[in-house]
């Protein structure tokens, strides 16, 4: 279709006036449920030990308390403080150094000064952005059976990780991700932020695009739900919700917002130091396979009429009814699908002719095809780097206003439309009961601005801001004030602290929707500061600490671990941004690369191999196995909470894991070159990377036990031709009292020792 008739129809679509979204009303009205409550404004209570109190959030958690006759628990040590909070705030622990600096520090600031110095640091992002990016099912490859790479996806993390570091108001950030294409077209970084929409898992084997953009949407429409309104909303696709009073027709109202949108992969990013280096290589392979492509593409064109005959009829009769359409006859849906198709149609498909034709004379061609991409496989070294790109993947509409309809489906069913609805919101989530407007564009229906602008605005869905800070107090203490923190509905738990959250709430918004400032009053409270040692009372009184007594022992995710084992060893890799890395995995963990399921290629540049975990790749089909133990989020869904268990394989690959052993012998050297010959302050020194303290007399005894059989232990078998020794590396001297081999291998084994006890993979 020309551009002036895009344009003819995109100002007539303007003429008609701005749809005016009328809310839902399909059952009565239920009980007032506190979730969907206007914002409260909340009195900060009067405790009995005010001296205790040293922001607004310690009065509400001390009521409580003192309802119970219970006492908070005293501070922490200093020691401790510093190696929680770098722990929660940057993910990894803090160097001994910090620690002396922080626990030396006198001044009547010195807490601010730490908390103020954690949040500026870029590491800051890094952190709070992995936690988003469980939320956003993000993944650098497609995953289902093919699991394609994604080579722009990590556009999206960077752009998540700046967002946090720059303190983005979350109301923008709210609406950048959900319809930053409509309201900031020109805005590159607001394109790329609709990756949280972009980066649902995707098939790209899939025969009926009709099925496949219901699945699409549905996805986005049950990850917006979730995520920014911890509904259960999904629950409605195929009956009314059996809980919360959201109907099924609210459910597809809902879905309707999203009727429009389409994935673009191909929009040319800004010219930087990557996109110049991806142009450069990919220039390079192609001169020097220009002659084999030829030949190739020679090969196909022979049979280009059947192979495209052959490829369309693989799809079912609606896909291939919009595939064959000609462009000036394509509805909203057959543009869907033409799109859709093109994402993933490459000269392979056509190849696919060959495999399946019976001809002799195809059979021949086949050969010569195969021998020919053999041929260009032999310059696969000359490819731009895995993991790069020059484009951005985006959400958009394709250019038009003009929705596809959308029906209420029985059962949920594609198959099964009934009546054709309209946005809206379901009445039970719009407080205030404000009319939305949906203005459509030259270029797009609008629909999800006026989404995002409902959501963004706490006077119209309080949710928005009651689940968003909900989600930063379970970062802190391991559960949220509600504990079902995606789940704000009847079947979720009821709040432990529902006028403190009232109060985060009200701040958060008062306070410009600042994340830093909302974690930086929740990091100077008396809550955050306590104690985490056992009390009996507290256990008699509130087994599961909801009332916040005491500081809780959580076991550090998967990123802090491998993070904070980098930084024992003194072999992080701080550069920040860009494509993903690959750091080795065992070889029994590739298993099948018939596909390229499993191609997992270690990075060029072995320093990628010490990057942080938020930017490893991260494939569906083969997550990174140590992170894996650990339970580290599913990209396939939205992940809203990390497990914690606890297993027999854990602690197996603390010990056995290659990585994790030579991060051991990387310590060993460190220590051993930094605390220099005597034992007491080489025992000193590692205790003070590792755990923030210094051993006492018992540990040390034990730790210089242990040292003394296991370098027995080792010298025992040196003889027998079975053990090799393993040594520190990274040492800047040998000391002399340790220079004999075997005593410095025993070092090692009682740094690996040290790296695999409970007290390093928990936080205090």
């Amino acid at each position: 279709m020309s551009l002036l008739k895009n344009l003819v129809r995109g100002a007539l679509s303007l003429s008609i006036a701005a749809v005016t979204v009328v809310f839902a009303a399909d059952q009565p009205q239920a009980r007032a449920w506190w979730a969907y409550q206007p914002l409260a404004s909340e009195v900060v209570p009067n405790v009995k030990h005010r001296d205790w109190v040293r922001t607004p959030i310690d009065a509400f958690v001390l009521a409580k308390l003192e309802e119970k006759q219970l006492q908070p628990s005293g501070d922490a040590d200093r020691a401790a403080f510093i190696r929680r909070a770098t722990l929660d705030v940057w993910g990894v622990i803090p160097t001994p150094e910090e620690v002396d600096a922080f626990v030396n520090d006198r001044s009547s600031r010195a807490y601010e000064k730490l908390v103020d110095g954690l949040l500026a640091s870029p590491r800051y992002g890094e952190r709070q952005g992995r936690r988003w990016l469980d939320l956003a099912r993000y993944a650098d490859s497609v995953g289902y059976t093919n699991d394609e790479d994604r080579p722009n996806a990590w556009r999206y993390r960077d752009y998540v990780i700046a967002a946090f570091n720059d303190d983005k108001p979350y109301d923008r950030f709210i609406r950048e991700q959900i319809a930053g294409d409509e309201l900031w077209p020109e805005d590159q970084q607001a394109l790329i932020a609709t990756g949280f929409l972009r980066y649902y898992p995707d098939d790209s084997n899939s025969r009926d695009l009709y099925l496949k953009k219901y699945d699409n949407t549905t996805d986005m429409t049950d990850t917006v739900g979730t995520v920014f309104l911890a509904q259960t909303v999904g629950c409605a696709r195929c009956h009314n919700h059996k809980v919360d009073r959201i109907s099924q027709k609210e459910y597809f109202q809902l879905q309707a917002f999203f009727a429009n949108t389409s994935a673009r992969d191909d929009i040319p990013a800004t010219k930087g130091t990557y996109e110049l280096e991806y142009d450069k290589q990919q220039a390079l392979w192609q001169e020097q396979t220009k002659d084999i492509r030829a030949q190739r593409k020679a090969v196909l064109d022979e049979v280009r009429a059947k192979a495209e005959a052959h490829y369309i009829s693989r799809f079912l009769d609606n896909t291939r009814a919009s595939l064959s359409k000609p462009q000036e006859q394509w509805t909203p849906e057959d543009r869907w699908v033409n799109n859709r198709n093109n994402i993933y149609r490459s000269e392979g498909n056509l190849a696919d002719y060959l495999e399946d034709s019976q001809d002799p004379a195809d059979k021949e061609r086949l050969a010569r095809y195969k021998a020919l991409n053999d041929q260009l496989k032999k310059f696969d070294h000359l490819r731009p780097k895995r993991g790069t790109s020059n484009t951005i993947s985006a959400i958009t509409e394709l250019g038009h206003p003009e929705a596809p309809a959308t029906h209420l489906l029985f059962t949920g069913s594609l198959d099964q439309p009934r009546d054709e609805v309209q946005p809206g919101i379901p009445a039970i989530l719009n407080v205030s009961k404000k009319e939305l407007t949906i203005a459509p564009t030259q270029t797009s229906s609008g629909r999800r601005t006026a989404l995002a602008g409902f959501i963004a605005d706490a006077s119209s869905s309080p949710l928005t801001v009651r689940v968003y800070v909900n989600r930063i107090w379970a970062q802190y203490f391991g559960r949220g004030i509600v504990n079902t923190v995606s789940d704000f509905g009847r079947a979720g738990e009821e709040p432990t602290h529902p006028e403190l959250l009232e109060y985060l709430a009200n701040r958060f918004v008062a306070e410009g929707w600042s994340t830093k400032k909302l974690h930086r009053q929740i990091l100077l409270s008396s809550v955050y500061r306590q104690s985490s040692a056992y009390r009996e009372d507290l256990q008699a009184a509130d087994p599961d600490n909801k009332l916040l007594g005491a500081f809780p022992r959580i076991r550090l995710d998967a990123e802090q671990i491998r993070d904070s084992l980098l930084v024992a060893s003194g072999k992080l890799n701080e550069t920040r941004g860009g494509p993903s890395v690959f750091p080795p995995i065992p070889t029994t963990a590739v298993t099948d690369n018939r596909q390229g399921r499993y191609d997992w290629r270690a990075s060029v540049d072995e320093a990628d191999y010490n990057r942080r975990s938020v930017y490893i790749f991260t494939k569906r089909s083969q997550p990174y196995p140590l992170l894996n133990t650990f339970d580290m989020a599913s990209a396939d869904v939205v992940h809203s909470k990390r497990e914690t268990t606890t297993t027999p394989l854990q602690s197996l690959v603390l010990i056995n894991s290659d990585a994790v052993f030579d991060w051991s012998r990387a310590l060993a050297g460190r220590v051993l070159s930094e605390a220099g010959s005597k034992q007491a302050e080489q025992f000193e020194r590692l205790y003070r990377i590792l755990y923030a303290r210094s051993p006492d007399k018992f540990e040390s005894q034990v730790l210089a036990q242990f040292l003394n059989q296991q370098e027995a232990a080792i010298r025992a078998q040196l003889p027998t031709g079975q053990f090799a020794v393993a040594l520190p590396v990274g040492l800047k001297r040998a000391p002399t009292a340790s220079s004999d081999p075997v005593r410095l291998a025993a070092f090692v084994d009682l740094t690996h020792s040290l790296v695999a006890a409970n007290e390093f993979v928990y936080r205090y």
